[in-house]
């Protein structure tokens, strides 16, 4: 459990900035519905997340969860549950030094990730070239391999791939794909990591038009 108190103040301004980049995601087609989820890293260990099951378009700042940022525990018994994804949040909170997360489901993003992504085995989606890549806050932005781990049934078996891949691998990018399911960007605050997104979005419907870099669309068995 989380013994930091959190200020209240503090909760209902992230709160609302949560709830504000919901509603633009929402409108723009890529948090359909109740899917999606974003969080922010709050003092003393904690961060915010999206409540499971609420409509991303009508969201305000009662309509999130405080969990701890590194396991994704939620910090009290209360009538709202964490989105289902905090696990994922809590990996990358765990290992890199992410002020905020963001999951969507992107329509370009999520078809890259339905072709390059496997069922069973992490691959990887290496882009270069682009100059939308100096988007993305790279170390080199000349190119950079965006890894697309297995959708597994089980969450947090998605959320361990995905800690340890972070933190074997200093040098990814501050982005990853979810096989047949969407996009997580992160950054070190909501802006950072939504314009993140977006810059990664674009780049994924550049790949589409172009078919460039992308591999022969195969399944596995």
């Amino acid at each position: 459990m989380i013994h930091t108190v959190i200020d209240e103040g503090e909760r209902v301004r992230a709160g609302s900035g949560l709830a504000a980049v919901s509603r633009t995601l929402y409108e723009r087609g890529w948090m359909p519905g109740t899917a999606g989820n974003l969080s922010v890293r709050l003092p003393g260990g904690a961060a915010l997340i999206t409540a499971s099951g609420r409509d991303k378009g009508g969201m305000t700042a009662q309509d999130m969860v405080v969990v701890r940022a590194d396991t994704g525990e939620e910090a009290a018994p209360g009538q709202l549950r964490a989105s289902a994804e905090t696990t994922i949040h809590s990996a990358v909170y765990r290992t890199t030094d992410a002020g905020a997360v963001i999951h969507v489901h992107s329509p370009y993003a999520t078809a890259v990730a339905c072709r390059t992504g496997r069922r069973t085995r992490l691959t990887s989606l290496r882009i270069e070239r682009l100059e939308l890549l100096k988007g993305l806050g790279l170390a080199d932005s000349t190119h950079t391999e965006v890894p697309v781990f297995p959708n597994w049934p089980e969450v947090p078996r998605i959320a361990a791939d995905v800690a340890g891949h972070l933190a074997t691998t200093p040098q990814a990018p501050p982005a990853l794909l979810i096989t047949d399911h969407g996009i997580t960007t992160w950054g070190r605050d909501l802006a950072q990591a939504r314009n993140r997104l977006e810059c990664l979005e674009s780049i994924c419907q550049l790949l589409l038009l172009t078919g460039s870099g992308l591999p022969a669309e195969e399944k596995e068995g």
